[in-house]
C-alpha cells in the first residue's frame, strides 16, 4: 500500500502581546482542508508519510509590525505507534500538601499503579520553584523512576511554573533562563511535537508530565474517575457523534489560531462533528470532546456538557497561572465545568501559535487513541511556557 500523509497546514502571524485586548495582529490565511481530507483511511489502517518538525526558528520580535520567522508549507500527521499504558506512568506526590496526598493516592488506586510508580517526596508548597529546586526534583524523579516509566503525573496544583517556566515543560527539557528576559522570543524546541513514538522516555530521553489539577480535592477525584471513564469509549460504530468545537471571537491578539482550525465538518466518519463558529453559539452545547478558543474568558461554562475525556483550552496569556495571578480565567475553570484536559501559558508568551496547541494536531493525535497527555504535548512545538493539566491516561478513541 503507497504510504499517506496528512498534511496539517501551519502558518504563522507577527507575535504581539496577548495579555493586551487591544494589541494589533497580523492576518494569516491558511488553507487547512487538506489536513483532515484523509484520516478515515488514516485510522482504518493506512500508513502515513515522515512528519516534518517545525523549526526552532529565530526569536521574534515582539512590536506588532516584526514578522516571525516563517514554518515550513506543512505538517504530516504521523499515524500512532500505541500510546502510553498505565504501567509506564509514574506518580509525583508531595508529601507537603493534603491536596496532593488525597488525590495522589486516588490516582493510585484509579489506575492501578504499583508501589514503584509512585515517588513521595516533599515539594516547595508555592507557585513557582527556584531553577535550585527544580534541578532538587528532577534529580530524585530521575534516581526513583527507571528505564520503563515514560510520563508523568503530578498530584498538585502547585508548583505549577518555574519561575517564567511552567513546571511541566521545564521538567521535560529543562529550565530555560533566556525566555525570563526575552519572554515573547523563540522557546526551546520540543523533540517530542508531533512525533510518533509512544515511548518518550525510551526514544527521546524526555518524560512529558502533566498536573493533576483541579479546584479541590473532591474536583480532582471527578476529574481522575473521568479519565477512567473514557477509556474506548468513542469512536464506537452506531454512536452517536461527538463535537469538536473551535470557536472564532472578535480579540485579534488571541484569534490568530483560528487559522489553524480544521475545516467544519470534517471526520464525520470517525465519529466526530466538527464546526468552528462563534463563541456565543457555545451555550448549552453537549456531547462536546473539544472545544477551543482564543479570549481571557470563555463564557457559559456551567451550561456546557462534556464527554469523558473531553480536552479545552484558550489561548490568553496567563491561562496556566493556577492561582489567579494573572487576572484571566485558568485551565482550572474548563477542569471544573467538566473538562479532562487543559493547557494554559503561565507568563507572557505573545501571539506565538507554537506556544500554543495545534488545533489540527490535537483533534488528530487524539482520536489515533492517544492519550489526553500525549495529544497534548505533541500539539505544542514550544511548550516552556506552557502547564498541561487533566488526567493524562485518558484515551477516548483507544482499543486494546
Amino acid at each position: 500500500m503507497a504510504k499517506r500523509k496528512i498534511a496539517c497546514r501551519d502558518e504563522r502571524r507577527a507575535s504581539v502581546p496577548v495579555a493586551s485586548p487591544g494589541a494589533r495582529a497580523l492576518a494569516c490565511v491558511v488553507a487547512a482542508s487538506a489536513c483532515l481530507a484523509g484520516l478515515v483511511g488514516l485510522l482504518a489502517g493506512a500508513a502515513s508519510g515522515t512528519r516534518a518538525d517545525l523549526p526552532a526558528g529565530a526569536a521574534s520580535g515582539t512590536r506588532p509590525g516584526l514578522p516571525a520567522a516563517a514554518p515550513p508549507a506543512g505538517l504530516a500527521v504521523p499515524r500512532a505507534a500505541g500510546r502510553l499504558a498505565a504501567a509506564e506512568l509514574g506518580l509525583v506526590i508531595n508529601t507537603a500538601d493534603a491536596y496532593s496526598v488525597e488525590v495522589g493516592e486516588f490516582y493510585a488506586r484509579a489506575r492501578g499503579l504499583r508501589a514503584a510508580q509512585v515517588l513521595r517526596l516533599e515539594v516547595p508548597l508555592k507557585p513557582s520553584l527556584a531553577p535550585e529546586e527544580l534541578d532538587a526534583l528532577r534529580a530524585a524523579i530521575d534516581a526513583h523512576f527507571g528505564p520503563g516509566i515514560q510520563a508523568l503525573a503530578l498530584a498538585w496544583r502547585e508548583p505549577f511554573a518555574v519561575q517564567c517556566n511552567g513546571i511541566t515543560g521545564a521538567l521535560a527539557l529543562g529550565f530555560d533562563a533566556a525566555l525570563c528576559a526575552q519572554p515573547c522570543g523563540a522557546s526551546r524546541a520540543s523533540p517530542y511535537f508531533n512525533a510518533r513514538t509512544a515511548r518518550p522516555w525510551t526514544d527521546l530521553k524526555l518524560r512529558p508530565s502533566m498536573l493533576i489539577a483541579a479546584p479541590d480535592a473532591a474536583s480532582a477525584k471527578a476529574l481522575i474517575e473521568r479519565g477512567v471513564q473514557a477509556d474506548g469509549s468513542l469512536g464506537r460504530r452506531g454512536a452517536p457523534p461527538v463535537h469538536a468545537v473551535f470557536l472564532t471571537t472578535v480579540d485579534r491578539a488571541r484569534n490568530g489560531r483560528a487559522a489553524l482550525y480544521p475545516p467544519s465538518g470534517a471526520l464525520r466518519g470517525a465519529g466526530v462533528d466538527v464546526k468552528v463558529a462563534p463563541a456565543a453559539t457555545l451555550r448549552g452545547a453537549e456531547r462536546l470532546l473539544i472545544v477551543q478558543a482564543g479570549a481571557t474568558r470563555v463564557d457559559h461554562l456551567p451550561t456546557l456538557r462534556w464527554v469523558p475525556g473531553a480536552l479545552a483550552d484558550h489561548l490568553t496569556s496567563f491561562g496556566g497561572r493556577l492561582d489567579g495571578g494573572g487576572g484571566q480565567m485558568t485551565a482550572l475553570e474548563w477542569i471544573a465545568s467538566g473538562a479532562t484536559a487543559s493547557h494554559g501559558t503561565v507568563s507572557e508568551p505573545c501571539s506565538h501559535l507554537r506556544k500554543f496547541p495545534h488545533p489540527q494536531l490535537l483533534l488528530l493525535h487524539y482520536v489515533q487513541g492517544s492519550t489526553a497527555l500525549e495529544a497534548y504535548w505533541k500539539s505544542v512545538a514550544w511548550p516552556l511556557q506552557g502547564v498541561f493539566v487533566g488526567e493524562p491516561l485518558a484515551a477516548p478513541f483507544a482499543r486494546p
